[in-house]
């Protein structure tokens, strides 16, 4: 699916959209660098009513949030240079272990997720507007 984003308030539409598509509890979030990948977060996580605060966690590399549903861990791999930094932080207890795992900057693990279902949203900044594909 493809949407477009103007203003901040259509995050919340798109959000909206998406949740009830979410069928397996691996979410990968590609973009760059300020596209709007913790916004969505911020948004999706308010929706599946989290009272947590949310932030990007580009140097804590996961930060965990609570949910009804169960605990969500929102992941940025960014700075992880290898897959094997990726399982040093332990990530596959983490996937085994969450409601759902938002992995931002998945590229450097996403081979190993081979034979596993997950979504994945992609966000391109035109500057006028945000281009999202959802699968």
């Amino acid at each position: 699916m493809n949407y477009t984003i103007n203003t901040l308030e259509d995050w919340q539409q798109i959000v909206e959209q998406i949740i009830p598509q979410l069928q397996h509890h691996i979410l990968l979030l590609k973009g760059n660098l300020g596209a709007g990948k913790t916004t969505f977060t911020q948004f999706l996580l308010k929706n599946l009513g989290s009272e947590d605060e949310v932030n990007s966690p580009t140097y804590s590399i996961v930060n965990e949030y609570q949910t009804p549903q169960g605990k969500v861990y929102h992941f940025d791999l960014y700075r992880l240079k290898s897959i094997d930094e990726v399982y040093d932080i332990g990530i596959e207890e983490y996937l085994d272990n969450a409601y759902l795992c938002i992995i931002e900057w998945p590229e450097v693990y996403e081979d190993d997720l081979y034979g596993l279902n997950y979504h994945t949203m992609s966000i391109i900044n035109t500057g006028d507007s945000r281009e999202i594909s959802f699968e």
